[in-house]
């Protein structure tokens, strides 16, 4: 089975470039699903058909769905937002402000991993394709299982033991209400659906993510930003789409200095992005109106390779003997040095990258060594470790030399 991950700056074409991908995987013969997780849901727009929150059929071996977040909301989340909807009517918020305010911002993406793990685990699917939210969405949809997973390995179990001793003191000084175990419990059923979807989407074999570009400076800058933020927290980036193009047979001299400007800039995606592959895609001469003009749009895009296919083999994170002690790479293209930081707390690394922050759990052999420094070479952080650490050192931070 394979995950295809279309993201990009918001208006390039990644709706555009998604669907027509899942309707040539449909077309050479396999089982697909498109999805959105886009909350603005032009899938359906782009696809020409009513899409709900279960799959529906498009086209021969094709199905869509969209995410309705408040469906999948009373299902999940009804106990958890029944103690909420209580807190904020204590605290004078009543009504249907109560039940908005009790939906968290980020249950949307939540819902979204959820039900592509379901729909992965379930078997009757060769191919998915999902059509992401713009980037920074995405970037917090796809940080959410590495973040949700600490949060229920390193506090969940303190606050749910906390709230068992403090609930009978609190009952009797203060009309609050206070979660019980069947909130707790909700809780940890609603990560269980989960618990998996990290190790799915950071499979090499089944899972790429592909940025869509337009030839054009800030569209480009974004989606450098996007690839080094994607590999901070493990996901492989197989290809970039470069979308929009302005065709060599146009002639005009209105458009002379925009082709220029898409020929430098399509020379830069090629250089600043190797080596992973760069499919073109030509502005069309009409609107990509119904699934003819998708699949037309697809054939020009990929030609003769498969849509699915593995476009480019790499690790974003990789350990290995260095002399006498080990190194630690994380690819982080495009990074800079100034934006970029790393501190040991612990049998956890904590890597900074521009606004992100991933805590790597380190393996029992680099667990027991100290980190002799790190350095960002070529797009590749690599943090060395040498000798073995004491006991009493694993409780306490260490500065990382070189960051």
């Amino acid at each position: 089975m394979r995950i295809l991950l279309f993201t990009g700056k918001g208006g390039v074409g990644k709706t555009t470039v998604a669907a027509s991908t899942a309707l040539r995987c449909a077309d050479r013969g396999r089982r697909t699903l498109v999805l959105s997780t886009d909350p603005a849901h032009s899938l359906s727009d782009a696809l020409g058909v009513p899409l709900g929150s279960v799959p529906g059929r498009v086209a021969d071996g094709l199905w869509g769905q969209q995410l309705d977040a408040q469906e999948r909301m009373e299902e999940s989340w009804s106990e958890i937002q029944a103690y909420l909807t209580e807190v904020l009517d204590w605290a004078g918020v009543a009504g249907i402000e109560a039940e908005e305010l009790a939906v968290l911002p980020g249950l949307d993406e939540i819902f979204a991993l959820a039900d592509l793990k379901a729909f992965a685990a379930s078997g009757e699917w060769d191919t998915i394709v999902v059509d992401c939210a713009p980037t920074a969405e995405t970037i917090r949809l796809l940080s959410l299982p590495e973040i949700l997973a600490w949060y229920m390995d390193r506090v969940f179990p303190a606050s749910r033991r906390l709230n068992r001793v403090l609930s009978p003191v609190l009952s009797r000084v203060t009309s609050l209400p206070v979660a019980g175990d069947e909130v707790f419990g909700a809780a940890h059923r609603f990560y269980d659906r989960l618990d998996g979807v990290r190790d799915l989407l950071t499979d090499p074999l089944v899972t790429s993510a592909r940025l869509v570009v337009n030839p054009e400076r800030m569209v480009i800058a974004e989606a450098r930003r996007t690839h080094t933020y994607l590999s901070l927290f493990g996901y492989r980036v197989d290809a970039v789409v470069a979308n929009r193009v302005f065709p060599g047979e146009v002639e005009d001299p209105w458009f002379a200095r925009w082709q220029a400007l898409h020929t430098e800039h399509l020379a830069a995606i090629d250089e600043g992005f190797a080596p992973l592959p760069v499919l073109r895609a030509y502005l069309a001469p009409d609107e990509l109106v119904g699934l003819d003009a998708r699949r037309a749009f697809a054939e020009a895009l990929y030609g003769e390779l498969e849509p699915d296919a593995r476009r480019h083999e790499g690790a974003p994170l990789r350990i290995e003997r260095d002399g006498d002690g080990w190194r630690l790479d994380l690819e982080l293209p495009f990074a800079e040095r100034e934006l970029v930081d790393v501190a040991r707390r612990g049998d956890e690394l904590i890597v900074t990258a521009g606004p992100y922050r991933r805590a790597l759990l380190l393996p029992d052999t680099l667990r027991r060594r100290s980190v002799r420094g790190a350095t960002l070479r070529d797009g590749t952080l690599e943090v060395t470790f040498g000798a073995e650490r004491g006991a009493e050192a694993d409780v306490e931070p260490q500065e990382v030399p070189g960051t």
